[in-house]
């Protein structure tokens, strides 16, 4: 009888459980909302927005970096956050990309990391727009206060307040970020769930280095992903006439299992096949992808797919090289390197 009454404890939890989420055979929440929700909603705001902080020229340069970073986890301490994007501004890299899992759905963890993120908004802007104080200059108050300034891009002539400032910080969605009804306070400060960003090497002739951001955190891509990466719906297309030289894509799914001790691929076996054949096609240069906490490189079909250790403190509590830096340079050579972080909970 005991046994029994166990048994219906369990099958009762499953059921409120699984009333407000869904749970995967391994045991993980994949979902708070539906990809096909989330891809239609982003759809329509990056096809509004397309172009707004998406293009970067740097022609005439001869390199460009970026970094990135996967499965912050945060919570109450925004220590390795900061320090993730402190690292990009002092580096000068051109963007910051993040695999997912940011936070733990909580309501106040968000709050946590709008306020970090406006804050190196904030920073940005002062590194690299010209300032323009709009208060008292007598005022201590004001002149420490963002919103008494507004900031001009000088090659666009644009002027934006520090909440508009296109700081170039691009985060995929993660199965952590949409559970709980996380995607309201997600899609709050980032709006959309995928993106591209294309990235002007020369100009003659035209030469572009590309950078795709899906939307993976259910571990599937979803009929309405799958039509727009087949008819290309992603592309500022007007660009894609052109030649691609490196295509970047980040996932925070995984593709491949590390070792035994990891997570499988949550991707049907159909997606997994659409998704090779894919990058294959896109001639991608790496593919980048989070979710299971471990650091791991392969080589499959000439397409390198690397993924990242989590960045949290909570899961990796000691210092170590949890982010990773690429350089692309203007000749074509292209090197990585894994980047420490130091920071350690107080």
């Amino acid at each position: 009888m005991k046994k029994i009454q166990t048994i219906l404890v369990v099958v009762a939890a499953m059921m409120a459980l699984t009333a407000c989420e869904k749970v995967s055979p391994i045991g993980v929440l994949v979902s708070g909302t539906g990809v096909e929700d989330r891809v239609k909603m982003s759809h329509l705001y990056f096809q509004q927005h397309k172009g707004e902080g998406h293009f970067f020229d740097i022609s005439g340069k001869d390199e460009y970096s970026f970094i990135i970073g996967a499965d912050s986890h945060m919570t109450t301490d925004d220590g390795r956050m900061r320090e993730m994007l402190q690292n990009g501004l002092d580096h000068d890299d051109l963007l910051y990309a993040h695999l997912g899992d940011m936070a733990d759905t909580k309501p106040e963890y968000y709050i946590n990391l709008e306020n970090v993120i406006s804050e190196y908004k904030w920073k940005f802007a002062r590194k690299y727009f010209e300032e323009l104080f709009l208060g008292n200059d007598e005022s201590v108050e004001e002149k420490d206060n963002p919103d008494f300034y507004m900031y001009m891009d000088s090659l666009t002539g644009m002027v934006y307040s520090v909440d508009d400032v296109p700081m170039p910080f691009f985060p995929v969605v993660g199965n952590h970020d949409i559970t709980h009804n996380g995607w309201a306070q997600w899609s709050n400060i980032f709006h959309s769930s995928f993106y591209e960003v294309l990235v002007q090497i020369k100009s003659e002739p035209l030469t572009l280095d590309r950078f795709i951001f899906l939307d993976t955190a259910n571990g599937t891509l979803g009929e309405e992903q799958v039509n727009l990466i087949e008819e290309d719906g992603y592309a500022l297309r007007e660009y894609l006439e052109t030649n691609i030289r490196n295509t970047f894509v980040f996932s925070h799914t995984n593709i491949f299992r590390p070792s035994s001790l990891q997570f499988a691929s949550t991707f049907a076996r159909e997606e997994t096949f659409f998704l090779l054949n894919q990058f294959h096609k896109w001639d991608a240069t790496i593919v980048f992808c989070g979710h299971v906490h471990k650091w791991d490189e392969q080589v499959v079909d000439n397409v390198r797919y690397i993924t990242l250790d989590s960045m949290s403190e909570r899961n990796s509590p000691n210092p170590g090289d949890y982010l990773l830096r690429v350089h692309v340079k203007a000749n074509g050579e292209l090197t990585w390197e894994r980047v420490r972080m130091n920071y350690t909970k107080k």
